[in-house]
């Protein structure tokens, strides 16, 4: 049996420690993050809500013009193989998932795409435990200032970057992010930098559309269908920064953060109004979770 590697990195067909792996500099997500990644957790081996991502990876693809060199089918054989080949003794069986596409290389640097160039897969696979479910977060307000293309998950991040950075400098772990005016609402709130965004309010919970402004969280929707599950209504209609700080409560979902809430925004107090109903909802969304991968 094969010696169990720390971390993967796999680059068109090859694999080793990420460490130990290079990628040619004429791959244009170098020169334009031309390109579309997803990301999960994986448990035992068994990768979390598989079908959802490859489906969105398949669809941010398209929308760009990107044709992955693999059927679903194929590509989703991959990834498991690939996560069987990482040591997870030391995170319980955890790891972290992430894989992405780009539009390929080609020399010289040019911003239209030569026909035929060939698409590159890229995978990682690291150890990490998921992060705590129940764990409490301050949170900042930064304005919106990415493209109108939020729905696609493309490899162009520089905002959300700003915006992270933002955060970590005001002791924050995350943004909420908000456009000035969209949808004739003043500061509508649109997402986190690496989150989307929700809140509870007199026992229904709030989530953006799925617009040009929001990504389509897998987590969001995992939250969405454990809500009505647990008989708790759903709107999903835009809101404003205003609405989001009177709510119950405030939360953030991701493919590694299922739902956490928010104590502090931009240093004042906020939620702690529904925790009885937060709980049962994040111990539905764990138990979710821990059944989908023993």
């Amino acid at each position: 049996m094969a010696e169990l590697l720390k971390n993967l990195g796999y680059y068109d067909g090859k694999y080793d420690l990420i460490e130990n792996m290079n990628v040619p500099m004429s791959d244009r997500v170098c020169w334009f993050g031309d390109g579309v990644y997803d990301a999960t957790a994986t448990r035992n081996g068994v990768i979390y809500c598989l079908d959802d991502h490859i489906d969105r990876f398949f669809n941010s693809a398209s929308m760009v013009d990107i044709e992955i060199p693999y059927t679903k089918e194929e590509l989703k054989s991959l990834l498991k193989e690939l996560v069987l080949k990482v040591d997870t003794s030391e995170t319980d069986g955890e790891t972290f998932l992430y894989w992405q596409v780009t539009r390929g290389a080609n020399v010289p640097r040019n911003h239209v795409y030569p026909e035929g160039t060939k698409a590159n897969i890229w995978v990682t696979v690291t150890p990490r435990k998921l992060a705590d479910i129940y764990r409490r977060a301050k949170l900042i307000t930064y304005e919106d200032i990415r493209f109108y293309m939020c729905h696609i998950k493309t490899l162009c991040l520089l905002p959300s970057v700003l915006a992270s950075e933002a955060a970590k400098k005001a002791g924050a772990e995350e943004c909420i992010l908000y456009r000035k005016e969209a949808d004739g609402i003043q500061n509508r709130v649109t997402e986190g930098a690496h989150t989307n965004v929700h809140c509870l309010k007199d026992g229904k919970l709030y989530t953006a559309p799925l617009d040009n402004l929001v990504l389509p969280g897998i987590a969001r929707k995992n939250l969405i269908k454990v809500c009505h599950k647990l008989g708790v209504p759903v709107v999903e209609e835009p809101y404003s920064l205003e609405f989001l700080l009177q709510a119950d409560e405030i939360m953030l979902s991701s493919s590694s953060n299922f739902c956490i809430v928010a104590t502090h925004v931009d240093n004042a107090p906020v939620g702690g109004k529904a925790q009885e109903l937060l709980r049962s909802i994040q111990d539905a969304l764990t138990e979710d979770y821990l059944e989908s991968t023993n």
